[in-house]
Order: C-alpha cells, then sequence, then structure tokens
C-alpha cells in the first residue's frame, strides 16, 4: 500500500507502528484475552521477541500532527512509546496492573501452526489473524531513531500507563469501535440491506409473545444480552453451541459485546451481528455469523400493548439445513422460552 500511495503525486507522510495498545485494538483484546483467561500459560519461544508498543493515544497525536507539517513530507517513520519490551514481558506488566498472578512457562516445541490454534482457541481472534500473528511474532519490531516525537512536541506514554488509560475507557464505556466489529463471515460484502428484510417464504419460525411487566426494564434487558451479561437461560448450552461454532472455524461466542449497556447496528454480538437496533421502535434484530446449513435471524420487538415477541427465523439451505432445524428444536424450546421469560420479567 506504501508503495502504491508513494508513487502519487501529493506528498506522503508514512508512519509505522508495531503493537497499538488501546480499549478495542486486536492486540490490546488478545493480551487481555490472554491475562485474564490463564493463570498458568504454556507458551511458543516466539514470547522472547521484543517490540516496541505504543499508546493510541500517541498514534493519534502523531497521525494529527504530521498532517500539514512539511518537514515530514515524503519520509517514512516508525512510532513507538519509550518501552522495550518481550511478549512475555507485557502479559506479566498487564497481569501486574490488573492484579492479577500469572505465571509463564516458554517450551521450545511448538511448530508456528501449534502456536495459531492455541491463540485461535483461548483468544477472540480468528485462525487466519492468529497465523499473522504468529507469524510477525517472529520478528522484533524496535522503531528505528528520528525526532518525530519532537518535532510535533509529543510525550510519549509507556506501556503501564496505556494499559491504565484503555481500562479507563472500557469501565466508562467509551469504546466507540472494536477490531472484532470486523470479525465476520464475509457476508455483508453487499450490505446490510440485503438481510435486514426477514424473509417469510421457505423459512422455519419460532415465534413466541408474552406481556412484560416492565417495558423500560426488558427493553434495557434486551439491550444488554449477550456477551459477559449471557442470554438469560441455559448460557452453557450457548456456549458449547459456540465452542462446536468455533471448532468448524466459525467466530464462536469469543467476540463477545462491544458495550454491556448500548448496541448498536453493525456491532458483533457473540456470534451475532447486530442488523437493526432502534430503542424507539423497542426492536431489535441479529444475523447469524456462525457456521450454519442456511441463514438465522433473532428478534426481539416490544409493542405499545407492551407484548414482547421474540421470533427465530430459519431458512434453510437443502436437505442438510431441515435436517439441522429438527436436530436443534428441543434445545430451541428449552431456550427460546426460558430467555423470553426472563426478559419479560
Amino acid at each position: 500500500m506504501e508503495s502504491i500511495l508513494s508513487g502519487s503525486k501529493f506528498a506522503l507522510t508514512t508512519l509505522k507502528a508495531g503493537i497499538i495498545v488501546g480499549s478495542g485494538s486486536a492486540s490490546f483484546e488478545i493480551i487481555r484475552d490472554l491475562v485474564e483467561k490463564l493463570p498458568f500459560m504454556i507458551t511458543p519461544r516466539w514470547l522472547k521477541t521484543r517490540c516496541q508498543p505504543i499508546a493510541i493515544r500517541n498514534v493519534v497525536e502523531f497521525l494529527k500532527g504530521v498532517m500539514g507539517k512539511t518537514e515530514t513530507y515524503n519520509k517514512s517513520f516508525d512510532i513507538g512509546g519509550p518501552d522495550i519490551l518481550s511478549y512475555k514481558e507485557m502479559l506479566l506488566h498487564f497481569a501486574k496492573i490488573r492484579g492479577l498472578k500469572r505465571r509463564i512457562l516458554i517450551v521450545p516445541v511448538m511448530t508456528p501452526k501449534i502456536s495459531s490454534y492455541w491463540l485461535y482457541f483461548v483468544t477472540a481472534t480468528s485462525y487466519a489473524l492468529a497465523k499473522n500473528l504468529v507469524n510477525s511474532m517472529k520478528v522484533e519490531v524496535i522503531c528505528e531513531p528520528n525526532n518525530l516525537a519532537k518535532i510535533l512536541g509529543i510525550k510519549l506514554i509507556d506501556f503501564d500507563t496505556s494499559i491504565k488509560l484503555a481500562f479507563d475507557k472500557i469501565e466508562q464505556n467509551q469504546v466507540l469501535s472494536s477490531w472484532k466489529d470486523a470479525q465476520s463471515s464475509d457476508i455483508f460484502r453487499e450490505g446490510f440491506s440485503k438481510f435486514i428484510e426477514v424473509p417469510v417464504n421457505g423459512c422455519f419460525k419460532d415465534i413466541r409473545t408474552m406481556k412484560v411487566k416492565n417495558s423500560r426494564t426488558s427493553l434495557e434487558r434486551i439491550w444488554a444480552i449477550g456477551g459477559k451479561n449471557g442470554w438469560y437461560y441455559g448460557n452453557w448450552l450457548w456456549k458449547i453451541r459456540g465452542f462446536l461454532d468455533q471448532l468448524a472455524g466459525g467466530v464462536g461466542m469469543r467476540r463477545g459485546r462491544k458495550s454491556d449497556t448500548e448496541i448498536a447496528s453493525g456491532d458483533a454480538l457473540d456470534f451475532w451481528r447486530v442488523l437493526l437496533a432502534d430503542k424507539k421502535e423497542k426492536r431489535l434484530l441479529l444475523y447469524a455469523e456462525m457456521k450454519l446449513p442456511g441463514e438465522a435471524w433473532l428478534e426481539f420487538k416490544i409493542d405499545e400493548n407492551d407484548i414482547l415477541t421474540q421470533t427465530a427465523t430459519f431458512r434453510p439451505l437443502g436437505v442438510l439445513g431441515r435436517l439441522y432445524w429438527y436436530a436443534v428444536l428441543p434445545f430451541h424450546d428449552l431456550i427460546f422460552n426460558g430467555m423470553i421469560k426472563k426478559i419479560a420479567g
């Protein structure tokens, strides 16, 4: 990309960064997954590789600072924070800040392929990204010295402070975007419009209705569904389904949700994608991104009479799709019935 852009007539400034530390970034979330899930880690030797992480706030400052700065035109700069750490040191620093005791054992026998699968199953990353990360982690990423920070008057933020700032954002629910939102099954290349109209013909439907005790409370429960809040009933069954999807190469339940209380169209929500989130209309529409022999939608809507309608729609693909629907029907009856009762209060 840099070579393509540099061939144009306009002035180009290139900024190259390694690990970017900030809420919502892939690097941060993968480190977080590893540290918070695993008290003891058996890891490959690439954890000894050194890199120079940079706070996302500094990245934004660099991007803003070089705009219109003629002395940076047609030049390339490495940008990084003040600390040079190995990946193992980064994990241990993260654990210390979070008040967690973690032990890491590095072994030489883990091949890149095994390492990629290990990262895929432990964290929320896709296998393709895990593979690329493992390959990139074999190479040290340390900045070539330059005076760009001095020219732009930027004070570099150390690694520990970067983590604390990231969690400040998370605790305040101010994470505007996440790399997980980009993890999809590539079904939306043609846009949302193709999927937002839930089909009627050739579909199986599970429709349940119930009077809600308090529409405001029920709406808040709908808007908080998924992620660490769970699906209100049979969460262990949801987790099993997510694990099976992960084994099949799907996204599984690892993506969670961006905010505990807010949700918007386009957000990733476990193995669903939010197509429509309209609080005024009291309607939430989800589309399944799990591996399926067909297509699936899940919709929640509260009408003016405080009647909650919960609709699961499945459009099967061939005989296999129909067999799948009948196979999971007993589980749907259990899960969907329990879920609507919890939401309705």
